[in-house]
């Protein structure tokens, strides 16, 4: 799911287990962009690196769906 730009504190929610996840950081490297990721629920310091994915239709991060979006359907 696209929107229009990656913002800190946006929740995301793992297509594959569930999970949720917070953005804590989003940066440039040469040619693409990077959000980082903090889990939300359960513990640990489990971290993730994600590419951000641009489209037409704005941005998104492969594997995940906006949790507003998500909780829509």
């Amino acid at each position: 799911m696209a929107v229009s730009s990656i913002l800190l504190g946006q929740i995301w929610q793992s297509q594959a287990t569930g999970e949720k996840w917070l953005v804590t950081r989003v940066y440039s490297e040469l040619f693409a962009s990077y959000a980082v990721l903090r889990k939300v629920e359960g513990s640990g310091d489990e971290v993730l690196r994600v590419k951000v994915e641009k489209g037409a239709d704005g941005v998104a991060l492969a594997g995940f769906i906006f949790t507003q979006e998500a909780d829509a359907f």
